[in-house]
This record gives C-alpha cells, sequence and structure tokens, in this order.
C-alpha cells in the first residue's frame, strides 16, 4: 500500500516551478534591458528557466534526510493515519 504523500510533498514542485519562473523573469529582464532586444530577452528567459528547474530539482534530489527528519517523519505519518481512521 502506497502512503499519501503529505501538503509539502505535494507543493514541492510548484516551489520549484515559481522560483525557477522568478529566476527566469529576473534575467530575461537584465538582458532586455541592457540590450533593449525583446526577442533576445524572451530566449534567454527560456533559457535560464529550463536551466534553473533542472538544476533546483538536481539539488532537490541531492538532500540527504537524516535519521531525526527520517524518524520525525515516520511520526507524522503515523499521527496521520489515526487522525485519519474516523473519517
Amino acid at each position: 500500500m502506497m502512503a499519501k504523500a503529505n501538503r509539502r510533498d505535494r507543493t514541492r514542485p510548484a516551489e520549484l516551478l515559481g522560483l525557477s519562473a522568478v529566476l527566469a523573469l529576473f534575467t530575461g529582464l537584465v538582458v532586455f534591458m541592457a540590450t533593449r532586444e525583446l526577442d533576445l530577452a524572451l530566449i534567454f528567459t527560456g533559457v535560464a528557466f529550463i536551466v534553473a528547474l533542472v538544476v533546483l530539482a538536481m539539488l532537490a534530489l541531492a538532500v540527504q534526510t537524516s535519521d531525526e527528519e527520517k524518524s520525525d517523519l515516520a511520526e507524522q505519518d503515523r499521527n496521520d493515519e489515526k487522525r485519519n481512521l474516523g473519517h
């Protein structure tokens, strides 16, 4: 039986997309202000979005959870299961 993902796990992709979008918009704005060429700014925005998304996703995968975090997650899962028994 698969464990249900908690809210933090479900919103993680949205956080990565949002941060990547902010970094991409910043890059596009800097390029546009420097060159005044909209086409070039849009290209840099797209490239920056993809690069930021890949880098942030790889960093998220590289994070190792400690034993303390694993026990805390297991405890939260047990508490969630206890709360959902009555529904």
